[in-house]
């Protein structure tokens, strides 16, 4: 109720500033995990509303047929995905990484009891959103990580679904391992299972939470895509303020329908140390998958990644003091 009381006075606030018809557009977006957490609140809260835009949210439970909205022109916009553009650019760079906010491999590899090791995983199964989405690539890194090779060591990967349902499969015993976030894997782990890969102990560069959208869109709407990264970043800095805490903990045990808060409070607080105010699009973390993801296509090689992306929103947001007005706002919150 409190947290409902919040959202409504900050809409009526926000609402106050837009004065024409607000745009209507859809937004996707292909897992389900606390970094959601600003997309959500910039719906509910009003942040979109502040600037004219009237968004449609949209799950789609694989990051594959999210990127292939995209490239239809049936969704403009894509919060995450960008872990499958590479394969999505081959022979074309029709879409475009506008922001990144979380720039290195953060999820977790965990596995049930009795694996206590990484060699552990030779012969066993290991469960995925989809082949070829960020979740896989992202599990592919753990891998790769551990010097482990699929095909050499025997590692089934098995498409499971999203982090809920790959979860439940863990502790069914259908699969051996995966890659989930630290709401998920903080509970699994106070059950038995075992963290293998700790991200917060490694650097491994990645394209998590990305902004993506077709080329055609950014050319015909700038305004629009500059306008969702305005309210993204702004539901960004509210979510990242301790005094905020309590509400947007709230927000996360209610979509991914948890009940423990120890669990939310640590995905919470992984949300706040990974995501980014100054989302400038990472190149690295691009890199680093295409040198995983062209084994499997060679022609991912060609892909220019420099194409790929498109910083000028982030740079000017930047040098117009917007970006360092919401980390003032942030921290006096």
């Amino acid at each position: 109720m409190k947290l409902k009381l919040v959202l409504i006075l900050a809409q009526l606030v926000l609402w106050s500033y837009s004065s024409e018809a607000a745009t209507k557009l859809a937004i996707g977006y292909s897992t389900i995990n606390p970094r959601i957490a600003p997309l959500w609140i910039a719906q509910d809260g009003g942040y979109f509303q502040k600037y004219d835009l009237d968004p449609t949210l949209v799950f789609v439970r694989s990051t594959p047929i999210l990127i292939g909205a995209l490239k239809s022109g049936n969704m403009p916009i894509a919060y995450g995905g960008a872990g499958a553009i590479l394969g999505a650019s081959v022979g074309e760079s029709d879409l475009k990484i506008v922001a990144t906010f979380t720039g290195k491999l953060i999820n977790n590899l965990i596995a049930r009891p009795g694996i206590k090791s990484a060699k552990d995983l030779r012969n066993k199964t290991v469960g995925v959103q989809s082949i070829g989405g960020t979740n896989w690539i992202g599990s592919m890194l753990w891998l790769e990580h551990f010097g482990l090779d699929p095909s050499r060591d025997k590692i089934s990967i098995q498409v499971i679904g999203d982090q809920t349902v790959r979860a439940q499969a863990l502790e069914a015993g259908k699969i051996d391992a995966a890659s989930v976030d630290t709401i998920f894997s903080k509970r699994l782990e106070q059950r038995g299972f075992t963290v293998l890969g700790d991200p917060h102990k490694v650097d491994i560069p990645f394209v998590g939470v990305d902004i993506v959208s077709p080329r055609s869109f950014i050319a015909e709407q700038p305004g629009t895509v500059e306008n969702v990264l305005k309210a993204l970043l702004e539901s960004l800095a509210y979510v990242v303020a301790p005094k905020n805490q309590s509400a947007v903990l709230d927000v996360i045990m209610k979509r991914l329908r948890v009940s423990d808060r120890g669990p939310a409070e640590e995905g919470y607080q992984d949300l706040v140390r990974n995501m980014s105010l100054k989302p400038y699009p990472s190149v690295e973390g691009l890199r680093n998958i295409q040198r995983l993801t062209k084994l499997q296509n060679p022609k991912i090689a060609e892909v220019k990644v420099e194409d790929l992306v498109d910083s000028r929103f982030v740079r000017k947001l930047d040098e117009s003091g917007f970006l360092e007005r919401l980390n003032v706002v942030s921290a006096r919150r």
